[in-house]
């Protein structure tokens, strides 16, 4: 059997953008699920366009997985977005995009560097969306960036098979309680049939459809908590467990998990089920947390209202956040540590 001959990395694709008033929110700064959104397509077409470059059936790039997406700095209106996609990895089944996103002030020529992100890709065939088509490798300028693109595989793919089908509970929309600050008061819900315009030429929701919702449930979960500003910092790895297919109804729910000085950890789920066919069961298709902090009128980090915790399982979910931010935290002085 003949191994596939490496190719040269497809070159980096760039989108640009100009953001417009229906891009931000009441102030000017441009929502995170429009950002992620315009990742995600960039993403889906540099790996369409490198696993069509075999003989063999026509394929799509499917997302799989998001890791830690970084917002560095908020966009605004007026300002253009340069979105840089390149591919880092190839395994036999999957790709790794890694994708950056500047932000140009046309008026003064300034840029900077808005947000990075690392995007997991597989190849589904046209003729048949359940076959995985194979990957044609790259070729790496080191052996040192193979490896450590090998390790990043390794970690994902382990990540994803702790995750399993993202299964659990399904939160239950609750109505407002009296007291500010609860996890019920902030709790939010979104409710969206899916449509074709949502879609991928196989009928299944895009990705960044996917993430731009998410970013919006947990922005409306963050506004509620501070009733200020509010942006996207960060987004913890976000998994696709499962499909969502054209004509289902996806119910989008955010809530509040923990709560730090100046920042709020929201957890966000996304379940699905038919429209049509009634007898099958809502199943949870994507889960992730976003960071959101709270700005004042220049920008400037805001502190957050603290948490009220009610019954055990509130108490465990915000554990499992401090944690998670007590690592972050660390893992941000470490790198920071190491460029000095």
């Amino acid at each position: 059997m003949s191994v596939p001959q490496a190719l040269e990395a497809a070159s980096p694709l760039q989108i640009c953008r100009l953001m417009r008033p229906d891009d931000a929110n009441i102030v000017g700064n441009v929502h995170g699920g429009i950002i992620l959104k315009m990742i995600e397509e960039a993403g889906c077409i540099i790996g369409t366009r490198h696993c069509n470059t075999q003989n063999g059936d026509r394929c799509l790039a499917a997302l799989v997985r998001v890791e830690k997406t970084e917002f560095l700095f908020p966009m605004f209106i007026g300002e253009v977005a340069h979105v840089t996609a390149e591919i880092t990895y190839t395994s036999k089944h999957s790709l790794e995009v890694q994708v950056k996103v500047i932000a140009e002030n046309l008026l003064t020529g300034a840029k900077k560097l808005a947000n990075k992100a690392a995007l997991w890709y597989v190849p589904c065939s046209l003729q048949n969306v359940e076959k995985i088509m194979d990957v044609p490798p790259i070729k790496y300028a080191t052996a040192e960036d193979e490896e450590q693109g090998r390790k990043r595989y390794e970690a994902q793919k382990l990540e994803r098979e702790k995750k399993g089908g993202g299964g659990g509970h399904f939160p239950t929309p609750v109505p407002p309680p009296a007291e500010q600050h609860t996890v019920g008061y902030s709790q939010s819900s979104l409710i969206h049939l899916v449509a074709p315009s949502d879609c991928t030429l196989h009928n299944n929701v895009h990705g960044g459809v996917t993430m731009k919702l998410m970013d919006e449930v947990a922005g409306i979960v963050a506004f509620r908590h501070c009733n200020t500003n509010i942006v996207t910092a960060s987004v913890e790895a976000i998994n696709f467990h499962r499909k969502i297919h054209k004509g289902c109804v996806v119910t989008v729910t955010g809530r509040l998990t923990f709560v730090s000085n100046k920042s709020m950890e929201i957890e966000v789920l996304v379940d699905a089920s038919s429209l049509m066919e009634a007898k099958k069961q809502k199943y949870r298709a994507v889960s992730a947390f976003f960071n959101f902090i709270s700005l004042d009128k220049d920008n400037k980090p805001l502190p957050v209202p603290a948490l009220k915790i009610e019954g055990e399982e509130e108490q465990r979910r915000f554990e499992e956040g401090k944690a998670r931010y007590l690592q972050n935290k660390a893992k941000r002085l470490a790198d920071k540590e190491r460029k000095q």
